[in-house]
């Protein structure tokens, strides 16, 4: 990296909990690891990569979302079974799974910021191109969807190298929860916003909207955000892509802890992702209607989630073990979230419904504070490559849970037997995370 480069690198990498420092080599600059100072700003540039990091998840998820209520004006002209209709939803999950290790490895090898802006503007495409995939054929709309998870499956992956060199550890929570947080807002907006659509228009609308706002978000990366962000990976700081302690990984409890965390929290988050639409629409109100209702769940896990990670950071901050920190936000998130679950399963008032699912959201909500910041704990060099390691396994719930939820729904007439299981996986995990979770770095 030339010398000239270093003042728009230094106020981010100044700011990481070991400030990245310059020495100059025959043919480049390494990255040594010292000291962690302080800064005084207000408004620093890890900051700006946070912000921008939040924009486009909030873009991933209006993207992501708008078929769980499109598909409702689908359903019927296109003649999908409720199987079929989890099927549409679990294609997304399939190609998202597929592509989370290389994407991990892309965002180590060629930086975050390059894979996030290819990422971001190919699943973008996707979206344009759904209801043209649509109106061809089945086989043709399973196409887009593979693909269009593809592209979403280098989001987290490139976003978590980029934290991982950016944001010092007593901020870990709020930026992981903040950067995350677009989640809840794309979610809500989206759903939102899709019924609003299709209420005034109609579904192919939504697609070509949420797509143009994508390709937008681009535009703007490649003009004014990606010039500003860090080139070098966590490779510069002393690790490779090639020296990935895979075989401690493999070997340490903390790990699959974490994993079985990730795996059983994706289940509980993408079934409501993708049913909660339909599970309104099917106490009797209309597509619109159940849009707008599956904002507030989206809501309270917003805030609850933001809430959460300052209580954490402060909590870290004032000398509370980090480890324990990690543990309680976990726990209270999937007991929190299956109890929620488990009262729904008989609750016959359309109220009750909507304050159950608020709160099982809401409760999950604090796994922002739990299992993602523990992520840059255990692997503070390769947390983008740890981050698609475990999203690979967590997006299974994606492909089996949300197929299974409408298998469920369909034999069963009801969502009883999907909360209680989703319950029940909530249960086993918080379990494991008290057994087995950890804060320092797992190595070779």
């Amino acid at each position: 990296m030339r010398p000239d480069n270093n003042a728009n690198l230094k106020p981010c990498l100044g700011m990481q909990e070991t400030m990245f420092k310059y020495r100059r080599s025959r043919n480049s600059e390494k990255v040594v690891i010292p000291t962690s100072p302080k800064s005084n700003r207000a408004w620093d540039t890890r900051h700006s990569f946070v912000l921008w990091c939040f924009a486009a998840v909030f873009v991933c998820y209006i993207d992501r979302v708008n078929i769980s209520v499109a598909a409702l004006a689908m359903q019927e002209p296109f003649g999908w079974s409720e199987a079929f209709k989890g099927m549409v939803f679990s294609a997304f999950f399939f190609g998202y799974l597929l592509f989370q290790i290389p994407s991990g490895y892309l965002a180590h090898r060629f930086g975050g910021a390059t894979a996030l802006g290819y990422a971001v503007a190919f699943w973008s495409a996707c979206t344009l191109l759904t209801p043209i995939a649509a109106m061809s054929s089945a086989g043709a709309l399973i196409a887009v969807r593979v693909a269009m998870g593809m592209g979403e499956a280098c989001m987290f992956p490139a976003m978590f190298s980029i934290l991982s060199e950016c944001v010092p550890a007593t901020e870990r929570s709020r930026s992981v929860a903040f950067l995350m947080s677009g989640i809840a807002l794309g979610t809500l907006l989206g759903l939102a916003a899709s019924g609003w659509i299709i209420g005034h228009y109609s579904w192919p609308i939504v697609f070509y909207v949420f797509g143009v706002v994508g390709l937008l978000w681009t535009v703007m990366w490649i003009t004014t955000g990606a010039r500003r962000r860090p080139r070098k990976t966590a490779a510069a700081a002393g690790g490779s892509v090639s020296d990935v302690p895979w075989r401690a990984w493999l070997a340490s409890p903390a790990i699959w802890a974490l994993i079985a965390n990730h795996f059983c929290s994706n289940w509980t988050l993408y079934m409501l992702l993708a049913w909660l639409p339909s599970y309104f629409h099917a106490q009797g109100h209309s597509i619109a209607n159940s849009g707008f209702r599956s904002v507030a769940p989206w809501i309270t896990n917003l805030v609850v989630s933001n809430a959460g990670a300052w209580c954490a950071d402060r909590m870290i901050a004032r000398g509370f073990s980090v480890v324990r920190v990690r543990k309680a936000m976990q726990i209270i998130a999937l007991i929190g979230s299956a109890t929620a679950l488990m009262i729904a399963r008989n609750s016959q008032d359309s109220t009750d419904a909507l304050l159950l699912m608020c709160g099982a959201l809401g409760a999950l909500g604090l796994i922002l504070s739990g299992l993602y910041p523990n992520m840059l704990e255990l692997a503070p060099k390769h947390a983008g490559v740890l981050m698609g390691f475990s999203n690979t396994i967590a997006t299974l719930p994606g492909v089996v849970g949300v197929y299974v939820t409408g298998w469920l729904v369909e034999i069963t007439g009801g969502y009883s037997a999907a909360f209680l299981l989703a319950a029940t996986l909530n249960i086993v995990a918080a379990s494991a995370y008290l057994l087995f979770a950890k804060s320092k770095p797992v190595l070779v």
